[in-house]
C-alpha cells in the first residue's frame, strides 16, 4: 500500500462490499446479482495494476470507467419506496 492507485482502489472496492452488503441485507425486490459487482472488481484490480506500472492515464480512465459503471448500473443512491 505504497501507492495512490492502492488507496484508491481499495476504498472503491470497499465501498463495493459495503454496497454489495447493504443489499444482500434489503427486505425489497432483488435490484441487482452478485455478478454486477464482477467487472467493477476487476476494474479496481486493472487499474491499481496499471498504476503501479507507471501509466497513469491508462490507470485514470480504468477508474473512471469503474465509477461509471457503479454509477449507471448499481447505481449506488437508488433507494427503493417504502409502501
Amino acid at each position: 500500500m505504497s501507492s495512490f492507485y492502492d488507496w484508491i482502489s481499495i476504498a472503491i472496492f470497499a465501498a463495493l462490499i459495503v454496497l454489495f452488503l447493504q443489499r444482500s441485507t434489503d427486505e425489497g425486490p432483488e435490484i441487482d446479482s452478485i455478478w454486477h459487482y464482477l467487472p467493477p472488481s476487476i476494474g479496481c484490480a486493472v487499474a491499481n495494476y496499471f498504476g503501479n506500472e507507471g501509466r497513469d492515464a491508462l490507470a485514470i480512465a480504468v477508474l473512471g470507467a469503474t465509477l461509471a459503471y457503479v454509477w449507471v448500473v448499481l447505481k449506488p443512491l437508488y433507494r427503493t419506496p417504502k409502501g
